[in-house]
């Protein structure tokens, strides 16, 4: 099972020793304890419940947390034989592994079509004031309302995002830091589960 959950840190770069410069982004993964295991039999699928990041605090604990005082949860399917209890770390990837992100992209708040969609907006002469960045015409004479899945203004980002195929350039077991090829979705501390 190559499954962790962990933190964006930042982006950086990394030479190779030509001299050539790859862009990388920092993860913080791990170390997950394994807090519950699913099978078939019980719960219908097999997966595992991984936690992230331990409460220390004892208010913070409530009666329900019993057995899982951690800050993140997150399941993975897999027919892994791990037991509950075990650590997982970063030492379950190599260098050069393919991996699969997933994360929440920046939220960018109420964006209009030129943004949220390339909208190339309006012309800027023959008779065009004020319009530069406007949608234009949102529908026609029949039928009288807006069709359904009409690109228009309203929330961009905050979604999550799944990037494919990122390269594992280096591996910290000591600190517990992932260095992946390639831009990954979100803001620094956000929370990434990463796929082998």
């Amino acid at each position: 099972m190559k499954f962790i959950i962990g933190k964006k840190i930042g982006m950086t770069q990394m030479f190779d020793s030509t001299g050539k410069i790859t862009p990388v982004t920092l993860v913080e993964a791990g170390p997950c304890t394994i807090l519950q295991k699913m099978s078939k039999d019980k719960e219908g699928y097999d997966a595992l419940q991984l936690g992230y990041i331990k409460i220390e605090k004892k208010s913070k604990i409530k009666k329900s947390m019993k057995g899982k005082e951690y800050r993140y949860i997150k399941e993975t399917r897999t027919t892994d034989t791990a037991t509950v209890g075990d650590q997982v770390t970063v030492s379950i990837f190599a260098e050069g592994d393919k991996v699969t992100v997933v994360g929440t992209s920046k939220g960018k708040g109420f964006q209009g079509g030129v943004k949220r969609h390339g909208f190339h907006g309006r012309n800027a002469t023959h008779g065009a004031k004020h319009e530069a960045r406007t949608i234009g015409s949102i529908g026609q004479r029949f039928p009288q309302h807006v069709i359904k899945g009409r690109k228009m203004p309203g929330r961009m980002g905050f979604d999550r995002v799944t990037v494919k195929n990122l390269k594992v350039a280096k591996i910290d077991v000591e600190n517990n830091m992932l260095a992946l090829m390639g831009a990954i979705p979100g803001h620094k501390g956000t929370l990434l589960q990463i796929k082998g």
